[in-house]
């Protein structure tokens, strides 16, 4: 019975191995050894500890607080965090993330694979495709090459490298089960790559390699009903990161454009109401007056099929595309109309900001949020900006939702970006003229 055992498991092994290629980098497989000798030293694990203000749940009661005349009561909470991160230029000292790993971190420590521990500061994050570059200041490190994730193709092998559950580094294999993953939810900005490879709680940020030990994806999400491996891990592709960490290092943040049109995925039923044969592309639906689109003659019910030279199946692709672009940049858009083949050639303009979190504004304003308003109510007011949204930061600063904010350090604001020019003029302290109900005030916040 053993003898039977021991064939039976052998051949399920041989299968297993059959379809490895034989030899990378001129080292037989199934060893994966030498390739991660190259490359775990560029994969670091991060550590994060911040505050975060919470109600007292005892003076938060709103009977005691009525007959005692108690105000709500805060209270601050220590929270710490685990992730990974990947050294993306030695030189430098650049470590690439996410953005969610070091969300309201008010410190940052990268361990080295050998245990060197370095405190971290934040060169700029994105959280629309969460991305996020830290710096450290050491010597010696070793970073990681970069793969070209746009030549991935479904069953390729990928190797997983993170700090899963704070257990320290480890590794995970498996293969690319598919590409171009969007609508999940996850980001604002989703072309993901979808592996089996195990990915768990404390694996973002890590490396998405392949068998040469080329960085071609970082681990960002899994799906799973509790929160642990079922074999479906997200990471965001490399050529996409990359993009996004060029204007993170050069601007600290990303500074994304429009061309001011919507539009919808192109259906069977959108096909044959629009009698044309493509099957994969998407609707323009609305196109902004004196947009981008608007000035290169876009219309609607136009049908994108490229962006750039690339062929595009979803309205998320398209998002993509024009969302990693940079403003004052050219884009060729291809489409259909009248079942007639055109280009498009318009240019990515900078982007309208309706709402703004105060603390993008000034350190000074966190907690609140901000709106664009053009029309206020017939009592008196043009224009100016709302308070949508105040924390109890923001309420102790004197802040209250529904201020109109006519202007600020003396000088007339009328747009989030008038409100940003204005605050850079006295960043130690911030004047504001505000509308409150059918009074106006000034709040000095410093």
């Amino acid at each position: 019975m053993r003898s039977f055992v021991l064939i039976i498991l052998s051949l399920c092994f041989t299968n297993v191995f059959a379809g490895l290629p034989n030899s990378v980098d001129g080292e037989p497989l199934p060893s994966l050894a030498p390739m991660l000798e190259r490359t775990t030293p560029a994969v670091v694990n991060i550590s994060t500890t911040g505050k975060v203000v919470v109600r007292d749940p005892f003076f938060d009661d709103p009977f005691f607080r009525r007959f005692f005349d108690v105000p709500q009561q805060r209270r601050e909470r220590r929270t710490t965090g685990l992730g990974s991160g990947v050294i993306i230029d030695a030189r430098n000292g650049y470590v690439l993330t996410n953005s969610h790993v070091i969300d309201k971190a008010q410190d940052i420590v990268v361990t080295l694979e050998d245990g060197q521990r370095f405190d971290a500061q934040v060169i700029g994050k994105d959280p629309g495709a969460d991305i996020a570059v830290i710096q450290i200041d050491a010597a010696n490190l070793k970073e990681i090459p970069l793969g070209d994730s746009d030549v991935l193709r479904q069953g390729d092998f990928v190797v997983a490298i993170g700090n899963p559950f704070g257990l320290g580094q480890t590794v995970t294999s498996g293969i690319v089960s598919a590409l171009g993953r969007s609508g999940l939810g996850i980001e604002s900005y989703e072309d993901f790559i979808q592996t089996d490879a195990s990915i768990n709680p404390g694996n973002s940020g890590g490396a998405l390699v392949n068998l040469r030990g080329e960085l071609i994806g970082i681990n960002t999400a899994i799906y799973g009903p509790s929160g642990g491996n079922v074999g479906i891990g997200f990471a965001i592709p490399m050529n996409m990161a990359k993009k996004i960490t060029e204007q993170l290092i050069e601007h600290g943040e990303v500074k994304r454009g429009r061309l001011g049109f919507s539009a919808q995925d192109l259906t069977p039923e959108l096909a044959e109401a629009f009698g044309i044969t493509h099957k994969k592309g998407v609707v323009v639906a609305r196109v902004e007056a004196n947009s981008p689109a608007d000035k290169a003659e876009m219309e609607v019910g136009d049908v994108i099929v490229s962006v750039n030279g690339r062929d595009v199946q979803s309205s998320a692709q398209v998002r993509n595309e024009i969302g990693l672009l940079r403003i004052g940049n050219r884009v060729k858009i291809g489409i259909l109309r009248n079942g007639k083949s055109r280009t498009l050639i318009a240019t990515i303009e900078d982007q309208v900001i309706d709402t703004i979190q105060g603390e993008k504004l000034s350190k000074l304003l966190a907690g609140a949020i901000f709106s664009q308003k053009q029309e206020h109510t017939a009592r008196g007011a043009t224009s100016g900006i709302e308070v949508i949204n105040v924390s109890a930061k923001a309420a102790s600063a004197g802040l209250r939702k529904g201020d109109i904010i006519i202007s600020v350090n003396k000088q007339r604001v009328k747009t989030i970006r008038d409100m940003k020019t204005a605050i850079q003029r006295n960043k130690s302290a911030v004047l504001l003229n505000i509308q409150r109900d059918s009074r106006g005030l000034f709040l000095l916040i410093q």
